[in-house]
């Protein structure tokens, strides 16, 4: 089933979200449909908060990246076959230089800005049978991790901007809360007007 996406402005994405245990309700169901509203929208991660529950999942399907030339034969080898439940994800340590990579948002449609980010995240985390794991991830994924990661701590990707470049797209989140800047995909804008 796919679900709606939440657009900024709604209160789910800025809730530090609840860990879960193996009794949570229908999880592989829910881990499925993930997954299709992802791809639905043409995304490579979606955390639970952005259809509307604050619990500790997200789930990253970076396969789309390894056809993409800017990027290293390394980052692409590993790109082509990263699919990822991480549920109950910790941050360990954030390590290397920060770089500057174009970041959106399935929540914030059009928008798009360039983030700093460390290199390397240290992780631990269960995956969707709740086995414990502890990985270093780099480069692009490690990027993808960091943004999915804030999702489930309340943060976005415009909070790591400058105070300029926030006042200047201080409109456009606006008009997204309100549903006038719309997805390509299904959303729940959380000041639309309701048509009567």
């Amino acid at each position: 089933m796919i679900h709606p996406i939440v657009a900024y402005g709604d209160p789910v994405l800025r809730k530090c979200a609840a860990p879960i245990d193996a009794n949570y309700p229908e999880l592989k169901k829910l881990i499925e449909d993930m997954f299709e509203t992802m791809y639905e929208a043409s995304g490579i991660g979606l955390a639970a908060p952005q259809i509307g529950l604050p619990i500790r999942l997200f789930i990253v399907d970076a396969t789309p990246f390894e056809d993409d030339e800017d990027l290293s034969k390394e980052d692409r080898d590993l790109l082509k076959t990263f699919k990822r439940v991480f549920i109950n994800a910790r941050i360990v340590e954030e390590s290397g230089q920060e770089w500057v990579f174009n970041e959106g948002c399935l929540s914030i449609p059009e928008i798009r800005e360039d983030v700093f980010r460390k290199e390397h995240v240290t992780l631990r985390y269960q995956d969707e049978t709740f086995k414990e794991h502890t990985e270093t991830f780099s480069g692009i994924a490690a990027r993808i991790i960091q943004h999915e990661y804030d999702h489930i701590d309340g943060i976005l990707f415009t909070d790591k901007l400058s105070s300029l470049k926030k006042r200047m797209i201080k409109s456009k989140l606006t008009q997204i809360s309100k549903g006038l800047i719309r997805g390509d995909y299904r959303m729940k804008y959380p000041l639309a007007k309701k048509k009567r």
